[in-house]
């Protein structure tokens, strides 16, 4: 063989053993028809909800209604065997309720953002419902000597007295998320803040991708190149020009009517569009109301191919 063609193939060689080491819990990989994510190991008779993965897949996140507290479970892949799904304790021993969701992680694998209220507005006796009507922050975690550490709210700036959800992290450690702030109508809006290093962020700036349909971004590539939206409980897709959003399209999806389609992910290499859906007891209103959780998963050519 020329051994100048060694070279390019010895690197196809590795890239290709690399690809096939990426692990999904030994699942049969999705077509494009939606199936269960880890039935048995993530799915379970529980309410889940928004898988993730680091940036090199050897860690995997979800949450789970445990007790009426949403608590992030993780997995870490070691050896190449995916070890047994634990709860990260994300506060103190005495906050026997509490709501950590919605994990993202920096591209790093050594911080953790995430959704949660703060265990000192309320009392460990509060119900499901009332746990679920106080407007939630975003924390952070930080992971040291290979453990996730008590979290604490990310700077004033990103955490007010008003809601924020859907922390989603970019790869230079921006942060995207969603807000009511009264500065801006007190309509919920999707905002930006931009990373300075230090654990500091510039003032979020609204972006513009909503839409009179009122879809707001609820994901958002590593690169920013895509986002996805969530609007009359379906997914779009939009895709950011210097910095404008395109009209979003929506993802076709065999959505069922009487459940709620949210936290949309992209697996980081691309291939897999992974997303939660929940039921509602049509007598009950909001999380309290929620039946069934489940985690799926699906090709991600069902948004890629779209014309």
């Amino acid at each position: 063989m020329n051994k100048f063609l060694l070279i390019p193939l010895t690197i196809l060689s590795f890239f290709s053993c690399r690809n096939n080491t990426i692990s999904y819990f030994d699942q049969e990989l999705p077509s494009t028809i939606p199936t269960l994510f880890a039935p048995s190991i993530v799915n379970t008779n529980n309410i889940e909800l928004n898988v993730v993965f680091n940036y090199d897949y050897t860690e995997m996140f979800f949450s789970r209604i445990v007790d009426n507290s949403f608590v992030i479970h993780h997995s870490e892949l070691i050896d190449g065997k995916w070890s047994k799904i634990k709860p990260i304790k994300m506060y103190n021993d005495d906050v026997l309720v509490s709501v950590a969701c919605d994990p993202t992680v920096t591209k790093d694998g050594k911080t953790m953002y995430f959704l949660g209220v703060d265990p000192n507005l309320y009392q460990n006796d509060v119900t499901r419902e009332e746990l679920y009507t106080i407007p939630p922050d975003i924390y952070k975690s930080k992971k040291v000597n290979g453990k996730w550490e008590s979290a604490s709210k990310v700077d004033f700036s990103i955490s007010t007295k008003h809601l924020e959800t859907y922390p989603i992290v970019t790869t230079d450690g921006s942060l995207y998320f969603r807000s009511n702030r009264p500065t801006d109508g007190g309509v919920m809006n999707t905002y930006r803040a931009q990373y300075l290093g230090n654990e500091k962020f510039e003032t979020p700036i609204i972006i513009n991708a909503k839409t009179e349909k009122n879809e707001l971004i609820t994901y958002v590539s590593p690169d920013e190149r895509y986002a996805i939206t969530n609007g009359q409980n379906k997914f779009q897709i939009t895709f950011n020009n210097n910095g404008k959003w395109s009209k979003p399209k929506e993802i076709p999806l065999n959505y069922e009517n009487n459940w709620r389609y949210y936290c949309p992910y992209i697996s980081p290499d691309g291939k897999y569009f992974i997303f939660s859906r929940k039921y509602n007891n049509l007598l009950k209103k909001g999380w309290a109301g929620v039946e069934k959780g489940e985690v799926y998963w699906v090709n991600a050519d069902v948004i890629f191919n779209i014309k």
